[in-house]
Parts: C-alpha cells; sequence; structure tokens
C-alpha cells in the first residue's frame, strides 16, 4: 500500500476515535436523548453497517464473534453514553483511554509478562496521572461519571483482549455488534420510563455508530497491516488529545491544569510502557 495512503487512512480512523467521544458527548449534553437510546441506535447503526461492509467484501473469511466478546462490547458502549452524561469529552476520552491501556497491560502482567525499567516507570506515571486527575477538587471530574468511564474502559480492554487472533477483524466486529444489540435494546426496555426521543441525538447517535464506529473500524482495519505494532499502537495516544480539542473547539469546553497535567502524565506514561516494551522484543 501507497506511503501517502496509509498516512491518510490513519489519520482518519484516529479522527473517527475521537469523533465517537465527541458524538456522544454532544448528544448527552445539548440534546435530549437518553443514555440507553444512544447506546442502542449506535449499537444498531454499527451493525448494519459493518455488515454491509463484510457482505460488500464478501464476507467468506473466518471469525464471527462471540457473545462474551459482544458483552463486553455493550459494557463498553453502554458505560461510555451514561459516563458521558457527566463528563467532558476531554476527560472522559483520557479516563477511557488509561483503562483501556492499564486493563491490557494487567492482562499481560498476568500472562506472565514483566514490567521493568522505563516501563515500571510508565505504569506508576501513568497510575499517577490517573489518580491525581480522579482525586476530589474542584477542577476533578465527577466520581460518578469517572467510574462509569473507568468501566467502559475496563470492558474495551477485555474486548480488544479477546480479540486477538480470533479470525478477521471486521467479520468479527461485525458478528459482535450484530450480539449486542439485543443487549441495548434489553437495556432501552429496562429504562423506558426515562426514554426521550430526540431527532438530533438519534442522529449523533446514527453518526457515532455508521461513520465513527463502523467505517471507522473498516479504515483502521485497512491501514492496520502495514503499520508496524510499535507504531499502531503510539499513535492511538492522539486519540485523547484529538477528543480534547474538538471538545474545546466544537463543544466550548474549558481545559483546567489538572486535566492538562493529568493528560501528559497519563499519555507519557503509557507511551513509555509501549515503546519501551517494543524495543525489549526486538
Amino acid at each position: 500500500m501507497p506511503y501517502a495512503r496509509i498516512v491518510v487512512l490513519t489519520i482518519l480512523a484516529l479522527v473517527a476515535f475521537a469523533g465517537n467521544s465527541l458524538l456522544c458527548r454532544a448528544a448527552l449534553s445539548r440534546t435530549h436523548i437518553d443514555a440507553a437510546s444512544f447506546t442502542s441506535v449506535r449499537l444498531l447503526s454499527g451493525a448494519l453497517v459493518l455488515w454491509v461492509l463484510v457482505w460488500l467484501r464478501g464476507g467468506a473469511r473466518a471469525g464471527r464473534g462471540n457473545w462474551l466478546s459482544a458483552l463486553a462490547l455493550f459494557a463498553y458502549a453502554a458505560g461510555l453514553s451514561f459516563a458521558y452524561l457527566q463528563l467532558s469529552a476531554a476527560a472522559g476520552a483520557l479516563i477511557l483511554f488509561g483503562a483501556v491501556q492499564t486493563t491490557m497491560i494487567a492482562h499481560g502482567l498476568r500472562s506472565g509478562e514483566r514490567l521493568r525499567g522505563a516501563r515500571l516507570a510508565g505504569l506508576l506515571l501513568a497510575s499517577a496521572g490517573l489518580a491525581g486527575l480522579l482525586l476530589p477538587g474542584l477542577s476533578a471530574p465527577p466520581l460518578t461519571g469517572a467510574l462509569l468511564m473507568l468501566g467502559a474502559g475496563a470492558a474495551w480492554g477485555v474486548y480488544s483482549v479477546r480479540g486477538k487472533g480470533t479470525g478477521d477483524p471486521l467479520q468479527v466486529t461485525a458478528g459482535n455488534f450484530l450480539r449486542s444489540v439485543p443487549m441495548a435494546l434489553g437495556l432501552s426496555l429496562l429504562l423506558l420510563r426515562g426514554a426521550a426521543f430526540d431527532p438530533a441525538g438519534s442522529w449523533y447517535a446514527f453518526l457515532s455508530g455508521a461513520l465513527t464506529s463502523g467505517v471507522g473500524y473498516a479504515i483502521w482495519y485497512a491501514a492496520l497491516p502495514s503499520l508496524r505494532s510499535t507504531t499502531a499502537a503510539a499513535v492511538q495516544l492522539s486519540v485523547p488529545v484529538l477528543a480534547g480539542l474538538g471538545g474545546v473547539v466544537l463543544l466550548d469546553e474549558p481545559v483546567t491544569l489538572r486535566l492538562l497535567a493529568a493528560s501528559v502524565a497519563i499519555l507519557g506514561g503509557i507511551a513509555l510502557v509501549v515503546l519501551a516494551g517494543q524495543r525489549g522484543q526486538a
């Protein structure tokens, strides 16, 4: 694949991932749609678009997804939606990303990996940044929202770990999205009394599922084979930054000194863990 195309695809995928946070936050802070309905519309539209993409490609590759991974996907999507009732786009994306990476690092440790030197220092730095962000104070994010986002990040980390080596990524993702839809609809039925239909909010949810999730994942999987694992891991550090910038520019959200300091600590620490780990494997 030509280098210029790899760069363009990678940038588009990262913007799409950041767009998930922005669309969710915009819908839940600026429209009347409820979090459960947003989750249902997002997962349903994502499943439809992903299966259309699988069908267009032929759909003959290995991998159909499974119910446990679908449950993790649903937990991520629902947690994200309810968390963004309280969190800014920047704080939410940062907590989410920190929780995802921490979960995956913890899985590596459980599997026998060892953290030494720069990797251990990076993990401690990232943990300190996350703890500093969540400590009580005037600029601290709401605790309930932060805990929900931590849970969403942990669920996405579990989903990512379970998805390694399970077949064609696009087809597996489509299968998991499809299986998550009944779970989301069940949540919407359970919370039907609080449901609120909102055309603008539904449109945001559709875009989040169809465009920034469905098409975004397809673009990422197209670029991923041409990226080194180190590069793929490192460029994802830009997602919380892009979400934060989008929140400031598009949603008029404030940036606090606490958030900036936590961003440097969390993203810098994770970068140390990822890059030092890849050097150790070289």
